[in-house]
């Protein structure tokens, strides 16, 4: 079993490359993730972690990640992609939701936060703030989008 990690940081980034592949990659940069190895999880924050602004953990590290992300080669597309974190009342684990999808900022924001609020009722857990983190792009000849809330530790 690996250890629970105990700090989160949510990330977007967007970016354009020759392919899919690329553009993901240039995403990944944009956000500070891009020279770290992703390891993606599901999404239940665990009990006790705390929200940080910036990662910092050194390049290489094996950083579990609940993320969503969307390319497109369509010019003049609109893709988003969204993540977002409930923060519960009491002291157990919080939710992390993330979604990607052919729409807006602020429309994957509202839809994001929806799931969150599903969640937090589906477990009968009361959540006292939900923090969001989005990002859109008009792809300009192959682009993508990424949303990221990486857990990491102590260092």
């Amino acid at each position: 079993m690996l250890a629970t990690p105990n700090r989160f940081t949510l990330v977007t980034g967007f970016g354009e490359g020759k392919t899919k592949l690329n553009a993901f990659d240039a995403a990944l940069l944009a956000s500070g993730l891009g020279n770290l190895n992703l390891i993606k999880v599901s999404s239940i924050l665990p009990p006790g972690a705390k929200y940080q602004r910036k990662l910092e953990i050194p390049f290489g590290s094996l950083v579990p990640t609940a993320y969503g992300s969307i390319s497109s080669i369509e010019p003049g597309e609109l893709i988003a992609a969204a993540v977002a974190v409930g923060i519960p009342v009491a002291d157990t684990f919080g939710v992390i939701m993330e979604t990607s999808d052919f729409c807006s900022k602020s429309e994957i924001e509202e839809r994001i936060t929806e799931m969150v609020i599903e969640a937090f009722t589906l477990r009968n857990i009361e959540y006292q703030e939900i923090k969001v983190c989005a990002v859109e792009h008009q792809v300009t000849h192959c682009g993508a989008v990424f949303a990221s809330l990486a857990l990491w530790y102590d260092l």
